[in-house]
């Protein structure tokens, strides 16, 4: 091969592509259409120059410039800490903050029926005979409630409640599928244990034990299983009404951002997780151990605020960047 000739051949064509590579954020469609033609050409004269005698000059410039194409046709990759911080300063928040309605609609109902419940034992013996027997209800009022967080190892124990709560997230996440109908199922038997467990307590005098167990913990986990049963039931309810967008459109982009809820509540279970093990049976006060709990619950309602609020006006749904199904095409 005369390399003079070939390189005076497709020379306009790789000065051209390295015009084009160094403008490629401002290109307009046939433009962008031109560099991708290029750099395969140029991608081409490269495997060409490599198979018969080597001129390293030659084959260096054509490498450089097509690694340089590459990156303008295929985009730059995101260093991986940049995916985690993007996480939870834009897509966890900006889910969790958009489904504010159907979180708050789950938060209040549940709460309802486990009040309503409570009143209806508290207040009726008979319910509490059809519970159990009175040496079983003295039995978990006097020592199995507040045993229950005691008796393992602390650390054990905070990966067994973890565990379990995420279970009990991810069925509620995964219950889009069916339109989140099996949703409510879910929180009623949350709700009714709730509601059961407070009415024995509070008839036999042990409001305070109850709440003082309680309260550390469960107000950030159940904050998270409101959150998880609100993007569960908000993505069923896109079947049913996607909006202006196409229904497939609408339920990819919901879809991957109940995902990112998914993984984000996996880590708020798990902090709720470590102070059910290390603060709900600890020998600190009561107030102490109530504080603790209102301090987490509050540091997690003004993260999402204040960062989702803020993702919600840039416009920012929660999806992933360049997502596959949305990516303009020239």
């Amino acid at each position: 091969m005369d390399i003079d000739a070939f390189v005076a051949a497709h020379t306009p064509v790789w000065d051209r592509l390295d015009d084009l590579v160094r403008r490629h954020r401002s290109l307009n469609g046939p433009e962008i259409d031109e560099l991708v033609e290029l750099y395969q050409r140029t991608a081409t004269h490269l495997s060409v120059v490599r198979s018969g005698p080597v001129d390293p000059v030659l084959a260096g410039r054509l490498s450089s410039l097509v690694a340089r194409a590459r990156s303008a046709v295929t985009g730059a990759h995101t260093p991986a800490w940049r995916e985690v911080v993007r996480f939870f300063a834009v897509s966890f928040p900006v889910v969790a903050y958009r489904a504010w309605r159907w979180w708050l609609g789950a938060a209040f109902a549940s709460l309802a029926v486990a009040y309503v419940l409570a009143v209806w034992v508290a207040r009726n013996p008979d319910v509490q005979a059809a519970l159990g027997t009175p040496q079983e209800i003295r039995q978990i009022v006097e020592h199995d409630f507040a045993d229950y967080y005691s008796e393992h190892p602390a650390a054990s124990f905070a990966g067994q409640v973890w565990i379990n709560n995420a279970w009990v997230a991810m069925q509620l996440v995964g219950s889009a599928i069916f339109l989140g109908l099996p949703i409510p199922w879910i929180l009623w038997q949350n709700a009714a244990n709730l509601g059961l467990m407070s009415g024995i307590m509070h008839a036999n005098g042990k409001a305070g034990v109850f709440w003082g167990l309680i309260l550390p913990h469960g107000l950030l986990e159940l904050t998270a299983i409101f959150l998880a049963a609100a993007v569960g039931m908000r993505l069923g309810w896109t079947v049913i009404d996607p909006g202006p967008r196409r229904r497939g459109e609408a339920l990819a982009e919901q879809g991957r951002a109940v995902m990112s809820v998914a993984l984000g509540l996996i880590a708020v279970l798990f902090v709720s997780g470590l102070i059910e093990a290390g603060v709900t049976p600890s020998g600190l006060p009561t107030w102490a151990r109530v504080s603790i709990g209102v301090l987490a619950e509050a540091l997690f309602l003004t993260y999402v605020v204040v960062f989702g609020r803020r993702a919600a006006r840039r416009g920012e749904t929660g999806d992933i960047r360049h997502a596959p199904d949305l990516a303009p095409t020239a």
